[in-house]
């Protein structure tokens, strides 16, 4: 257990020149290095130039490379970030009390910014170096709706086109998320559509879909070949993603590090990987380094357990089979969550680099049941004052599992647990929670049977 400072505020606020100036390559340190991506056509490993007919040039640089530890933020980012940049870091006095528990609680807040999420971290800079590319627009997918948010803000920004594909039961659940895209000038369609040919594939098969994340990936990249001057980003899941995202981490350890204060668990919501890969990269360093014994907690939802019921194995990180193939714990990419499921966290995947942590026992997970989570969202709004996303309630719920362990052995743990961002596009979910309403759906063995059987034989 750690010591720490009795007393630091409620806010840890970093000064803007503490700021950090590069980001951090979890990769350089890891031991085992996450597996390449391979192309689908031929089975081996994807270079640059065959990454760069997808992404931008730089981005497919940054996807490939293990090596370089520290990667500089370009100044157009820096002066971007520093618009709501550095993010809080929070001591939960509040729920603390509340719970009776001797646990310390921090949340790194990263909802103060109009998309309401980290997502944006990424986002800037994916389109800076479309924008820099010379790129006419880009194309992506969205879930819940915060990464199409984030990129159409740095899209507007920059003047950049951008094209969402939204999945089609977050298009009808959360339409203000949908028109916020829209007031920075994104086009967003539901998916799967007829505007492409794999989404009309998949609505031959299934018409009734409510779609899902590999469904809406695979026509974002889809339009972003049929279209002279556009390429597709993405707003988890891939290496590139982490990277930019650690600077959640890098801000997290200096505000830690100003109170001498050292955390004994992390906790961070799981979906693709980008908030959890961001928050915990630079103490998994300590941790790779033998410097740390500090735990780290995935927190997947129970309709999409990835890393806790799948299989580690090269699976098509998108339904239509065109994108690149990546060594994941996977669901199997014809993994659809059930349409009652409220939150984001719906990729049938989980990032490379946290694949590899889990295989190799650095990183733990568990899933839970969404109802549990919006009581965990509805607690810590009563305490804490902010309205949680369903994603972050995921990294809520698990936190508040911890600090009654806590009270129960008398242990003062210092625990961290990542706040995306805020809820307040998600009433709908809040409502038929709070109406009785809303179900867990959990897929049974013979469910994850179907999906995993179809996994590519390499």
């Amino acid at each position: 257990m750690s010591n720490a400072a009795t007393q630091v505020p409620y806010k840890i606020y970093l000064r803007e020149d503490q700021m950090p100036k590069a980001w951090y390559n979890l990769r350089a340190d890891m031991k085992t290095k996450p597996a390449p991506l391979l192309n689908p056509g031929t089975g081996k490993p994807m270079t640059e130039q065959e990454l760069s007919a997808v992404f931008c040039q730089k981005l497919a640089r940054q996807e490939l490379d293990n090596d370089t530890t520290y990667v500089p933020i370009p100044e157009k980012i820096l002066n971007f970030y520093k618009m709501y940049r550095p993010s809080p870091l929070v001591r939960a006095y509040c729920l603390e009390k509340k719970l009776n528990t001797p646990a310390r609680i921090f949340y790194k807040f990263e909802g103060n910014n109009t998309s309401g999420s980290h997502k944006l971290n990424s986002a800037i800079a994916q389109a800076y170096y479309a924008k820099q590319q010379g790129l006419k627009g880009v194309t992506t997918e969205t879930g819940a709706g915060q990464w199409g948010t984030a990129l159409s803000m740095a899209c507007a920004y920059l003047g950049l086109d951008c094209r969402v594909y939204m999945v089609k039961v977050s298009y009808a659940q959360k339409p203000y998320r949908r028109e916020v895209m829209r007031t920075y000038g994104a086009q967003v369609i539901p998916s799967p559509s007829d505007t492409t040919a794999v989404g009309r594939e998949i609505l031959s098969r299934n018409p009734d879909t409510s779609g899902s994340l590999g469904c809406a990936i695979s026509e974002a990249v889809e339009a972003s070949r049929a279209e002279t001057g556009y390429r597709y980003v993405l707003g988890s899941v891939l290496n590139q993603v982490l990277l930019h995202q650690s600077v959640i981490g890098l801000e997290t350890k200096a505000a830690l590090d100003e109170y001498g204060i050292r955390p004994d668990l992390i906790i961070g919501c799981a979906g693709g990987g980008s908030n959890l890969g961001g928050l915990i990269a630079p103490f998994m360093a300590e941790r790779l380094r033998g410097e740390s014994d500090c735990r780290f907690l995935a927190v997947e939802p129970a309709s999409c357990p990835s890393l806790t019921r799948g299989v580690f194995a090269y699976d098509f990180t998108d339904t239509g089979r065109i994108c690149p193939m990546a060594k994941m714990y996977t669901l199997g990419s014809d993994f659809i969550p059930a349409p009652n499921h409220a939150g984001g966290l719906r990729y049938h995947g989980m990032s490379p680099i946290l694949s590899q942590l889990y295989h190799d026992e650095y990183l733990e997970a568990v899933a839970v049941p969404q109802r549990e989570v919006f009581q965990a969202a509805e607690a810590f709004a009563r305490t804490e004052g902010i309205l949680p996303a369903p994603e972050s309630s995921h990294a809520i719920k698990t936190a508040i599992d911890e600090a009654l362990r806590c009270r129960e052995t008398g242990e003062a743990k210092n625990i961290v647990f990542g706040l995306t961002g805020t809820g307040y596009f998600d009433l709908a979910a809040y409502q038929r929670f709070h109406d009785g309403t809303l179900t867990d759906s959990i897929p049974s063995d013979e469910d994850l049977a179907r999906s995993l059987e179809k996994l590519p034989k390499l």
